[in-house]
């Protein structure tokens, strides 16, 4: 499955390329994530989703490439539930460019992901999975923002060591599921209500006509 998102932080591309090449610094600014270790190029970390009361929790590893002269940066991610049989697996290029919307020059950051799920979160769909990367996206650009904007000196941020981290806080994705879901019902809903109508108008009109029948046999 493929996925397409994108997102502007109000700093200069080069300034947004220099913040990502420090990945300790913006894993916490994706929701749901921690991150336990990351060492040049590779790192490990969890996730930690629910929807409603159902609470899933992911365990993963990853590489970083990066494209200086592009400007694009590729990640290669996989992961498995901690308490089940589910795995994720996922690609995920992001492509910085410069944004002159507005007075000041931003980034605009491309993100294409190509996921591959098994398990819970697979059951879904694509409208579902689209709507929750588009949230889980949006909310990563306002953190980015947000750090960028105060600097690492502010955040008080440094880099992974070998100490593990603080368990994730489970991001909540009811909020983008069931909207979708609703609207899945709704359809139904609406048939049914059509079809009833439709009955109904049918049943009056065969009683009108028998009526009419009978004054006129009268």
């Amino acid at each position: 499955m493929q996925l397409e998102n994108s997102f502007t932080v109000p700093v200069p591309p080069t300034d947004a390329w220099q913040a990502f090449q420090d990945i300790a610094a913006v894993a916490p600014c994706m929701p749901g994530a921690v991150l336990d270790s990351a060492d040049g190029d590779t790192f490990a970390g969890r996730v930690k989703v629910k929807v409603g009361a159902v609470q899933m929790s992911y365990r993963g590893e990853g590489t970083i490439t990066r494209d200086e002269p592009g400007r694009t940066i590729t990640l290669d991610l996989t992961g498995s539930e901690t308490r089940g049989a589910g795995t994720a697996a996922a690609k995920v290029t992001a492509h910085l460019s410069e944004d002159g919307a507005g007075t000041t020059t931003g980034t605009r950051i491309t993100v294409r992901t190509d996921l591959d799920l098994t398990g819970r979160p697979a059951q879904f769909g694509r409208g579902i999975l689209v709507e929750v990367a588009d949230r889980l996206v949006q909310q990563f650009a306002r953190n980015l923002a947000a750090y960028l904007a105060a600097g690492p000196e502010a955040t008080g941020t440094t880099t992974a060591s070998g100490a593990a981290a603080a368990e994730p806080e489970a991001v909540d994705l009811g909020a983008a599921v069931l909207p979708v879901l609703a609207r899945r019902a709704a359809k139904p809903a609406v048939v049914a209500g059509a079809l009833g109508l439709l009955g109904w108008l049918l049943v009056r009109a065969l009683r009108r006509g028998n009526g009419e029948s009978g004054a006129a046999r009268n």
